[in-house]
């Protein structure tokens, strides 16, 4: 909150007058704080054993929220990647920022580049920035991450199962592995297996390895992760790390045999996912404990229709969506769609063994770190994100009055708001259309009035208000205000368009003249900038 520009905030007062009394360190402009942001994939908020009883496979994240902060009303900002994600990076929600659902392989756009991310903000306030794992944001052109602020990019474009591998690890149903050479790529496999394109790695705008070593891949972004965190401490300069983790998204990379007791490949994933934070906090801790934030979130809900292989939901089971048939988590606006599991550490800073109720985001991730980092917003725009300082310190408990849940793949149309939060009530104006593990794929419904919720009540969203009762009439005037307010405040705000057209040309590969794009560079892995098509037949075919 040191050295923001403009009129103080409030909490900025009370910050001054409790420096003035003794009870705050004064400000220090250069002391500005490394922030890492680890991101999980399709994990559920039951997942975290603090959050979940059942749960015993998350040892270091337990120990991370009994040293930090717990937050246990903190949702994603959309319930699918490509949306979830811009929505972290830019602060706004995908209605304002153009991305309503997930990127393709051959996408020829990205994130819109008049969107600022909060990586181009950190970086022109002085920090090395870095991102290391899943992008999804775009991979053509300058849609790419190292053309969004990144100073450093190790990772996969897109998910991990928009590809194949030599490999595939577990996934339901299965794919095959990517044909190998002297195979064709026109064997029978189901629609949604990526059979003829082989998932590239990038290091910066270089594809170096294609296919993608599952088995590896999280050591891989563990070790460039450390790395990276080193060589910014020594560089004297703060640092900016975006790590979003495989984890817990299919297909799971859990070498066989498969676990024989516990949670099975689900849960040895989870196992191995929680190290890998584990270790990352140990390595930032290493360099210079509590000079870093350390914020660890979902980007949505599990993967219902998974089924074995998707997360815990905990109390979060949109009861009312599964008596009906379908999913009520990922792609859904219910609970378990969006509510993920939270934690915030920074020793010295952030209470320990604190559980927060407040109602968060990842959209305020934005505004609050870029607040911290003494920077400004970027300016001609509007944010759905709050600066939560306040929060993270322990000085309040208040987040969001109001917040708004897109649509994300299932009923409605993409990037449509027809859910929203205000305070203990939820209100669904559009239900259904996401597959469930059986099969089921629950009817879309259009609700007026809405479906309301007291999630106080009835966190398993089983039993809506009665439109005759006394509370739902008392509430229904407030929510359709606030409906009707965040609407007509998105219809005139500066609002970007993505392009989401398509060419199979922009489809990352390292050597055309090969099955499935394998290629390496002689005695290394693959080496070859991606968009230097007229190079890449001199590189060696596998």
């Amino acid at each position: 909150m040191c050295g923001t520009m403009g009129n103080p905030s409030p909490w900025a007062v009370v910050v001054l007058v409790m420096m003035l009394a003794g009870l705050l360190a004064p400000c220090v402009a250069h002391e500005q704080p490394n922030f890492i942001v680890i991101l999980a994939d399709d994990v559920g908020w039951g997942d975290l054993g603090a959050n979940w009883a059942e749960t015993k496979e998350t040892p270091h994240l337990d120990e991370l929220a009994a040293e930090g902060t717990r937050f246990v009303d903190f949702h994603s900002a959309a319930s699918t990647c490509s949306p979830s994600r811009a929505s972290l990076l830019t602060g706004r929600l995908g209605a304002r920022n153009g991305v309503t659902h997930n990127f393709a392989v051959t996408s020829v756009g990205g994130l819109p580049l008049n969107e600022t991310t909060l990586a181009e903000v950190l970086q022109e306030a002085g920090y090395s920035t870095g991102a290391i794992g899943k992008w999804h944001l775009g991979h053509h052109g300058r849609h790419h991450p190292s053309f969004r602020g990144f100073d450093y990019y190790l990772g996969i474009p897109y998910s991990h199962d928009m590809g194949c591998t030599d490999t595939p690890g577990y996934n339901l149903p299965p794919c095959p592995p990517c044909p190998s050479h002297g195979t064709t790529a026109s064997r029978v496999v189901r629609k949604d297996c990526y059979a003829e394109i082989a998932l590239p790695l990038f290091e910066n705008v270089t594809i170096v390895q294609q296919p993608v070593n599952l088995s590896s891949l999280a050591a891989r972004y563990a070790e460039e992760a450390a790395r990276f965190i080193r060589q910014a401490s020594d560089s004297g300069r703060p640092f900016f790390l975006y790590l979003a983790l495989a984890h817990m998204h299919v297909p799971l990379g859990v070498p066989p045999p498969p676990p024989a007791s516990g949670r099975g490949i689900y849960g040895a994933a989870l196992r191995e996912m929680d190290a890998l934070v584990g270790r990352i906090k140990q390595v930032a801790d290493g360099h210079g404990k509590g000079s870093t934030l350390l914020w660890f979130a979902g980007d949505n809900g599990p993967w219902a229709q998974k089924c074995e292989l998707a997360g815990r939901l905990g109390p979060f089971l949109g009861a009312w969506q599964r008596q009906r048939g379908g999913s009520s988590a990922k792609q859904t606006t219910w609970e378990g769609g969006h509510r993920v599991p939270a934690l915030a550490y920074w020793p010295g800073r952030i209470p320990a063994k604190r559980t927060s109720q407040a109602l968060l985001s990842t959209l305020d991730i934005f505004p609050t770190l870029v607040a911290l980092a003494g920077a400004a917003l970027p300016p001609d725009r509007r944010f759905d994100g709050l600066d939560v300082s306040p929060v993270l310190f322990g000085w309040s408990d208040v987040g969001h009055k109001v917040l708004l849940h897109p649509n994300s793949g299932a009923a409605g149309k993409d990037g449509g708001i027809e859910a929203l939060r205000l305070a203990q009530y939820k209100a669904f104006y559009t239900t259904g259309g996401a597959m469930a593990c059986d099969g089921s794929i629950g009817p879309a419904e259009h609700h007026q009035p809405p479906l309301i919720f007291n999630l106080d009540h009835d966190m398993q969203e089983q039993q809506p208000l009665d439109v005759a009762s006394r509370e739902y009439q008392a509430v229904l005037p407030a929510i359709s205000r606030a409906y009707a307010q965040a609407l007509e405040d998105i219809t005139t705000d500066n609002v970007s368009v993505a392009d989401y057209s398509k060419d199979p040309a922009a489809t990352p590969c390292c050597n055309v003249q090969h099955v499935a794009c394998r290629c390496r560079a002689p005695g290394s892995h693959a080496a070859v900038p991606a968009h230097h098509a007229e190079r890449r037949a001199t590189w060696l075919c596998l």
